[in-house]
């Protein structure tokens, strides 16, 4: 069975949204106005979205835009492999380590990820997002999958120093057009439960990290009930949910992204988010 794949994109100047069929896509603007929209209405599984529209563009024509390009939130979970955080000389704990994106400082497949003036030292990291598709106050984890509408991949581009400037660490986390997400939605039944697949980053063509989802300290199930304990979740939501080691301010020597860099993300059963390093 062929994936359903939904993206968000700019084509013409104009924003638009729809669903890939081989090297077009499906505009579906018509339907919903955004592909956060359609998942609010619930939409992802109607006919008219999975089979539905005629009129198509060539996917070489559109310009990718981060996949759910306004969240109303962006919820990061940090330190959430075990190699990850040994490397990092961080001390185990019983509970998720949350930071927050803004939707501004979001890229989307194949645009640039900018390293910003102010430093050297901007680092990848590969991750599984999650987007909310069903809205949820303290979701029981055994109930966490009915709330998730589909997966993409994300790069938690980080500026590290500024990371570092207190134990806070949402100003190395949202410098404008660091974090790429995309480059499209796979809804749930195509995906299956997150697992056994594999996550690889690489950078210019070397692996830099790599393992399976079942090596996450606290699976999605866990994350979506303790997240949703202290907030509400709301469809087209985010939860971007930890990178493994590997990452380049760990390694001995270091190694930061920098301007003609490429970055890739792939993981098994969605796909690659590749983007190019520029300087801001």
């Amino acid at each position: 069975m062929l994936k359903v794949r939904y993206l968000s994109y700019r084509f013409e100047g104009k924003p638009g949204w729809g669903r890939i069929e081989g090297d077009r896509v499906v505009p579906l603007e018509g339907v919903h106005p955004s592909l956060k929209a359609a998942i609010v209405a619930g939409a992802l599984g109607t006919e008219a979205l999975r089979n539905g529209g005629a009129a198509t563009i060539a996917l070489s024509d559109v310009e990718f835009a981060p996949l759910v390009t306004d969240p109303g939130k962006i919820l990061c979970v940090g330190l959430n492999y075990e190699n990850h955080r040994r490397e990092t000389g961080r001390a185990e704990v019983k509970h998720p380590t949350i930071f927050t994106r803004f939707a501004d400082s979001q890229t989307g497949h194949r645009t640039p990820i900018l390293r910003p003036r102010e430093s050297t030292r901007l680092d990848y990291e590969g991750e599984l997002a999650i987007v909310i598709g069903k809205a949820g106050r303290r979701i029981p984890a055994a109930e966490a999958f009915d709330h998730i509408a589909g997966y993409s991949c994300y790069n938690d581009g980080s500026i590290r120093d500024w990371q570092a400037h207190t134990i806070q660490f949402g100003p190395g986390k949202n410098f404008p057009q660091t974090g790429a997400f995309g480059p499209w939605l796979v809804t749930p039944d195509e995906f299956g439960k997150p697992g056994p697949q594999r996550i690889q980053t690489r950078l210019n063509g070397e692996v830099m990290q790599s393992a399976v989802f079942d090596d996450m300290i606290f699976p999605i199930e866990r994350l979506v009930e303790y997240c949703s304990t202290f907030t509400p979740l709301s469809p087209g939501d985010v939860i971007v949910t930890g990178t493994p080691g590997g990452v380049g301010a760990k390694r001995d020597p270091q190694v930061f992204m920098k301007p003609g860099d490429k970055v890739e993300i792939e993981i098994d059963g969605i796909g690659i988010l590749e983007n190019s390093i520029a300087d801001d």
